[in-house]
C-alpha cells in the first residue's frame, strides 16, 4: 500500500533509447538514484546541463566557521528550488551528509570571506546580485511584507550566533522571518527553506 520497496527503476526493458543524455551502465543495470523520473537513466552531466538551462535567479550562501550540520540540508533545499549557485563562506570543508548527493547537481562556490562573496556577486553577468542576510536583527525588513528582489543571494549565518560581523557589514540589507514562540531564532536550514520558497 506504500509503493515499491525499492527506489528507482531496474534495467531498461526492450530496445534502448537513443540520445547522448543516456548512460549505458544505468540502462543495463537500472537507475536507483534519488532523481525525478524525467532524469531516469540520464548521465550526471546531462542532468546538470538540463538544470542549468532552467535555473532561477536566486543564490544561497552559508557561513561555515563551525562545520554546521545545516549546510548539507541547505544545499539539498537549494537543489529542490533550483538555485543558481550555492556559496560556502569560510572553511572550505563542510559536512556533505545532509546534502544527500544533491551537491553533484548544484554549482558550489567557495569564498574565504563574506567580502569576497559580495565582490563576486557585484560582478555577475546581467548586473549585480543583491546580498540579503537572514537574521532577526534590529531594523531588519520582514519577509512577509517585503518585495523580494529577483536577482538576490540569501546569506545565512551559523546556527546559534547568526550572521558574523563581517557578513553584516557587506550585506545590502537583512530580513527576518516572523515567529511567535519563546525561542529567539529558528533552525538555519528551516529559515533557508522558507526564504527560498518565498522567492519562488
Amino acid at each position: 500500500p506504500h509503493g515499491p520497496a525499492e527506489v528507482g527503476v531496474g534495467p531498461w526493458v526492450g530496445e534502448w533509447p537513443r540520445g547522448e543524455q543516456f548512460d549505458a551502465d544505468l540502462l543495463e543495470h537500472g537507475d536507483r538514484r534519488n532523481v525525478v523520473d524525467r532524469y531516469r537513466y540520464w548521465t550526471l552531466e546531462a542532468i546538470r546541463a538540463d538544470l542549468d538551462a532552467r535555473r532561477h535567479d536566486f543564490h544561497v550562501a552559508i557561513e561555515n566557521w563551525q562545520h554546521d550540520f545545516n549546510i548539507g540540508t541547505i544545499v539539498r533545499t537549494a537543489n529542490a528550488f533550483l538555485a543558481a549557485e550555492v556559496h560556502i563562506v569560510g572553511n572550505r570543508r563542510w559536512n556533505r551528509r545532509g546534502a544527500m548527493v544533491t551537491d553533484r547537481y548544484q554549482h558550489l562556490r567557495h569564498h574565504e570571506t563574506a567580502a569576497d562573496l559580495a565582490a563576486y556577486l557585484r560582478d555577475r553577468d546581467g548586473g549585480p546580485v543583491r546580498l540579503l542576510g537572514i537574521d532577526n536583527l534590529p531594523g531588519s525588513d520582514h519577509l512577509e511584507t517585503m518585495t523580494m528582489p529577483r536577482r538576490v543571494c540569501f546569506l545565512f549565518g551559523q546556527e546559534g550566533p547568526g550572521l558574523s560581523e563581517g557578513a553584516r557589514e557587506v550585506c545590502d540589507g537583512t530580513f527576518s522571518i516572523a515567529q511567535f514562540g519563546s525561542t529567539r531564532s529558528i533552525n538555519a536550514s528551516a529559515a533557508a527553506a522558507i526564504a527560498m520558497h518565498t522567492w519562488v
